[in-house]
């Protein structure tokens, strides 16, 4: 159970990690692939990252084989907990991946602006993704917003 103001305590999201976690082993070990878990809270979000010291992750390192074993593990944190889960899995470092491309379409879209452009739209993302680009706009010293429904869902980049 959540707090009145919907945002899940560092305990409940301890919680969910562990959950998390727990489903992460036994799909590694039906897969025989190995991986070190590591848990973490940040941002009122639970993380879980899967590392291995050799390149057995390299088959589930693909960012859209990421967000798919993302979606599935906050099923079953949220089949097991009876709560939404916003859990953020990052498997073999492809979380850092995914910033350094999304950083070089921030670039493109600021020359873009900077060609004379009066905005530039950015390619549909997931809300995970389009958090990081607006983060990543405000750091560039731009304004950014987020358009359209579901799957269309892309994010628009202006300047200040």
């Amino acid at each position: 159970m959540t707090t009145n103001s919907d945002t899940p305590t560092d305990e409940q999201l301890e919680r969910e990690g562990d959950v998390a976690a727990d489903f992460l082993e036994g799909l590694l070990d039906i897969a025989d692939i190995d991986g070190d878990l590591e848990l973490d809270v940040r941002q009122g979000r639970a993380y879980v990252s899967i590392e291995s010291d050799d390149d057995s992750l390299k088959v589930l390192a693909d960012p859209e084989t990421v967000q798919a074993l993302q979606e599935v593990t906050r099923l079953a944190v949220q089949r097991e907990t009876g709560e939404f889960s916003r859990l953020i899995l990052d498997v073999g470092g492809s979380r850092d991946a995914r910033r350094e491309q999304l950083s070089r379409l921030v670039d493109q879209a600021v020359s873009r602006l900077d060609e004379g452009a009066s905005q530039a739209s950015l390619p549909a993302m997931s809300s995970y993704e389009r958090k990081i680009v607006h983060d990543i706009v405000a750091e560039r010293g731009y304004v950014s917003e987020s358009y359209g429904e579901r799957d269309d869902r892309h994010t628009v980049v202006r300047k200040a």
